[in-house]
């Protein structure tokens, strides 16, 4: 380096001051080509399944197509002009999961055409791109949310609550329902549940860490500081199993033991709760008829064709899985509606995994990995505890959903009924991970995003600080 080229280097960044973060590219193009590549899997696969049902393409192909796209395109643009260092492979990754979806219920409509729901769902999936728009638009900054976790929590209560009051729904009571109008208030319970414990834990992370009473190789914090959230935990969880809904009271926990452990940073919260979630889940699903039933489905599949009734939903999952062997039987050539009512839901990755095979469902969950990963990326360059835990948290939701629901419908753990983030039927589920989504595109961009370089002319405290 010569000496005036030092001069000028020694001049931008006095001693003791740290250099400014390099520049990092945009990437927009990347997302925007990526998006492109998106609608258009979609739109093909709803024409693949109009030539697999023997009809000629869809009437309403081309409409799909120009509306996913101009969604997709309207949240670029929102991702553009807000959040320009997002990261650019979660608005991609997200609006092929929705497309995906859309194309998979469309093709179900086709088996049940007196109850169709792709209409439906595309309109709800618009709400959320919508509320994406709104979440990146409107959030300048996530560590606003901080200051509103105790409203965030005591919403969250409420939202749990008020289904207790409605009728109960394929033996759960997790509906509002009213004037042909419904909505699934625990959908949204669960982002705002996250954002409470992200805020409490990072302001008692020294204490939960590093005070306590020692029980072998776990410190168990004082009461006065774990106190608050288990409180409020115990206080969700309850309602969810009033509520039969053991999926989400699953999940919720999920979440407040993989938040604690990542403030912590100690391995025995994690042998704490799945031993804490087996015990609960043993009580509950001995005592709890309806859970009963379910845990006597998974342990016995094939039951109810040994006593001649047929084989029941869980049977028929398994031999859509099956017959889809290594790479399917084609999109839009399965049998998997046999499974009945919950074929659009709770069991759509069966139909999934028969048309498209081992190959088709490997490639669904490298698409979730990469949107959970994204997540864990932008949390990895956080520098404020709040921020970090909470896109943990957020990215940590989908990854459970996943593995619960997945889990079910192969048999693995019992079936909970839950939706498929953005491939399955439910208005408040894609809704609510598009807000998921918007967060976590708010959050890449502040850890992406360059720091400025320190002032100079700041007052510098003894030791070199400033």
């Amino acid at each position: 380096m010569t000496a005036p080229a030092a001069k000028r280097a020694a001049g931008a960044h006095p001693e003791g001051t740290p250099p400014p973060s390099p520049l990092l590219p945009k990437r927009r193009g990347i997302e925007l080509a990526l998006l492109m590549g998106a609608v258009l899997l979609s739109a093909c696969g709803y024409v693949v399944v109009g030539f697999a049902r023997a009809h000629p393409v869809p009437s309403g192909a081309a409409g799909y197509g120009a509306g996913l796209g101009g969604l997709a395109l309207l949240a670029h643009l929102a991702v553009r002009l807000r959040a320009p260092y997002a990261d650019p492979l979660l608005l991609p990754t997200a609006v092929l999961l929705n497309g995906l979806g859309l194309v998979l219920i469309f093709r179900l409509d086709l088996e049940t055409p007196a109850d169709p729901a792709a209409p439906a769902q595309l309109v709800w999936s618009t709400v959320g791109v919508g509320l994406f728009i709104a979440v990146v638009v409107l959030l300048r900054d996530h560590r606003t949310l901080q200051r509103y976790a105790d409203r965030c929590a005591a919403l969250a209560l409420l939202l749990m609550v008020v289904p207790i009051f409605f009728p109960a729904v394929n033996g759960a009571r997790i509906w509002i329902r009213a004037a042909g109008f419904s909505i699934q208030p625990g959908e949204f319970a669960k982002v705002l549940i996250t954002v409470f414990f992200a805020a409490y834990l990072a302001a008692n992370r020294n204490a939960l860490a590093h005070t306590g009473q020692p029980v072998g190789r776990l410190r168990l914090p004082a009461g006065q500081v774990l106190g608050p959230v288990v409180t409020i935990w115990l206080i969700s969880v309850g309602v969810l199993v009033l509520e039969r809904d053991l999926g989400t009271s699953l999940l919720f926990f999920g979440i407040f033991v993989v938040l604690l452990y990542v403030a912590t940073g100690r391995t025995g919260w994690i042998v704490f709760g799945v031993l804490l979630a087996a015990a609960g889940s043993a009580a509950v699903g001995t005592l709890e008829p309806h859970v009963h039933g379910r845990v006597q489905d998974w342990l016995h599949p094939f039951a109810g064709i040994a006593a001649g009734r047929g084989p029941g939903q869980l049977a028929q999952s398994l031999f859509a899985f099956a017959a889809g062997g290594m790479f399917g039987t084609g999109l839009g050539q399965g049998h998997s509606y046999l499974i009945g009512f919950a074929q659009k839901s709770d069991f759509i990755l069966a139909t999934w995994g028969e048309e498209l095979g081992l190959a088709g469902l490997t490639a669904l969950l490298v698409l979730y990995a990469l949107l959970v990963g994204r997540g864990y990326q932008a949390a990895h360059g956080l520098r404020d505890p709040f921020g970090s835990l909470l896109a943990v948290g957020l990215a940590a939701l989908p990854a459970l959903q996943v593995f619960v629901i997945a889990g079910g419908v192969t048999g693995l753990i019992p079936l909970t009924g839950m939706a498929l983030p953005f491939l399955a039927q439910g208005g408040s589920s894609v809704v609510t991970n598009w807000i998921i989504v918007a967060l976590l595109v708010r959050i890449s961009d502040r850890a992406r995003a360059p720091r400025p370089a320190p002032d100079p002319a700041a007052p510098t405290a003894p030791g070199g600080a400033r």
